[in-house]
């Protein structure tokens, strides 16, 4: 899927968080989304995802010269944020059959639970009982596993010990770039970035923001 943004800009009350953005995100294509905490990363990524509506401007879906309308661009798009959160109640098992009735894969269930590296007595375990690290490889494995064509991940590696993030990384080369794949990586930590060719700073709109004047 492709991504066209025109003079896309997001604002709280009378705080532009960023303005003026024109871009275009190809399939194909890997980005690093750059910024330091609190600069409006992920508030830039739920924008893309659909989760928040920008204040002003146009974002356009096309996938093979066609556009997506934004309330069907959800079935194309798998997304991953330590804000998102997990059915916390339901087991391993039951988290991955119910991601499977709304996405298909590019792996196995069964490669899927081999994936995430868990001991066996994980499977049958409710994943409040998780690590925070281990639910968060069960987010990005779901996302980064899942057959769409929009990857969006933001601070993937959060959460993540160096060994997780040796894993995170093997599985990003595997499954997220591909011709078929546009994927986008919101971070501030250069080892989230493996595969990214292309690079946009949130800080470069974040300079043309001003306090909105109140009528």
């Amino acid at each position: 899927m492709n991504l066209e943004l025109t003079n896309i800009g997001k604002r709280y009350r009378f705080e532009w968080i960023f303005k003026e953005i024109n871009y275009q995100f190809l399939m194909g294509t890997g980005y690093a989304i750059l910024g330091n905490n609190g600069s409006g990363k992920s508030t830039f990524m739920q924008v893309l995802s659909g989760h928040l509506s920008p204040s002003r401007g146009k974002l356009i879906y096309s996938k093979k010269g066609e556009i997506i309308s934004i309330d069907q661009a959800y079935k194309e798009l798998s997304f991953a944020a330590p804000y998102i959160e997990l059915i916390e109640e339901f087991t391993l098992q039951e988290v991955i059959d119910f991601h499977w009735k709304f996405k298909t894969m590019r792996c196995s269930k069964k490669e899927l639970i081999e994936r995430l590296e868990y001991p066996k007595s994980a499977r049958k375990k409710a994943v409040k009982y998780f690590s925070s690290g281990m639910q968060q490889r069960l987010k990005l494995a779901l996302a980064i596993c899942s057959d769409t064509s929009l990857l969006l991940l933001d601070e993937p590696t959060i959460t993540l010990d160096r060994k997780a993030v040796a894993w995170y990384v093997d599985l990003l080369k595997e499954y997220a770039y591909a011709p078929d794949r546009l994927t986008i990586i919101a971070s501030n930590v250069e080892e989230d970035f493996q595969g990214c060719t292309e690079r946009l700073n949130i800080l470069d709109y974040k300079k043309k923001s001003a306090k909105v004047k109140s009528l």
